[in-house]
């Protein structure tokens, strides 16, 4: 089954940068409709300006009335929503030990990477249950199934997010919505630029193929999942961690 990416519309997730960005101009260039949604909305203007199938919207994933305001309106727009993708996402303060993370910045970390992911999916299902169909993908990460020391915020938010994949994709599996994750490693994107070099270091010299992955590796693996062609998968995490995963 091919998938006709011209009558595909989807919603991404920090959209401004990195993944986000990445899988939106490649659905873009597929010639679907995206809405890219970010709190940077003049980068993602500069993105969507000369291309009418990019809709950009500020938004703060955090906020569930920003998210579904934005979701309805894309969907009254398009008139469907067959994709949803979660980028969004932070990593807070890294390599440091658990008793010395900041109760703010873990707070945070989990509600941008946790709440962030259920509020566009709860704002999203509605639509696509309608439909009768629907892909939606979870930003996960490797640190999520193995766990990064110095990152307990971050571990621990992908890991939930990894735990939601797994619970939302046996609710809708009868439904046409296929609900799954994708497990990074270290991709070369700004995140990283944040991080403590020790930190990157750490995770970098645990990947046995010994490099970053890279954002067309990610943009590959992603437009699968989404695609018609994933038709019997859900409820599973895709692992892109060059070898580290460990299940």
């Amino acid at each position: 089954m091919q998938t006709d990416w011209k009558n595909k519309t989807a919603i991404i997730t920090g959209a401004a940068k990195g993944l986000g960005l990445a899988l939106a101009e490649r659905l873009l260039g597929y010639g679907a409709r995206v809405a890219m949604f970010d709190r940077e909305l003049e980068t993602l203007e500069k993105s969507t300006k000369d291309n009418p199938n990019g809709y950009s919207y500020e938004v703060d994933v955090v906020d569930y009335d920003q998210v579904k305001k934005a979701v309805d309106h894309f969907a009254t727009e398009v008139g469907r929503i067959d994709i949803l993708v979660n980028c969004a996402g932070i990593v807070g303060k890294t390599n440091i030990k658990s008793h010395e993370v900041a109760t703010a910045d873990f707070e945070n970390v989990m509600a941008v990477n946790v709440l962030g992911s259920f509020h566009t999916f709860k704002a999203v299902a509605p639509y696509m249950l309608d439909q009768g169909h629907g892909r939606v993908l979870h930003v996960a990460s490797i640190s999520g199934k193995d766990g990064n020391a110095g990152m307990l915020a971050y571990s621990t938010s992908k890991a939930a997010v990894i735990g939601m994949t797994k619970v939302q994709g046996k609710e809708y599996a009868q439904s046409g919505i296929l609900i799954n994750a994708i497990a990074p490693a270290v991709i070369r994107t700004a995140i990283l630029d944040g991080m403590a070099p020790e930190q990157v270091k750490y995770m970098t010299d645990k990947i046995p193929m010994d490099r970053c992955g890279t954002l067309d590796e990610f943009v590959e693996m992603a437009s699968f999942i989404v695609s018609d062609q994933n038709s019997f998968t859900t409820g599973f995490t895709y692992d892109l961690s060059g070898g580290r995963a460990l299940y």
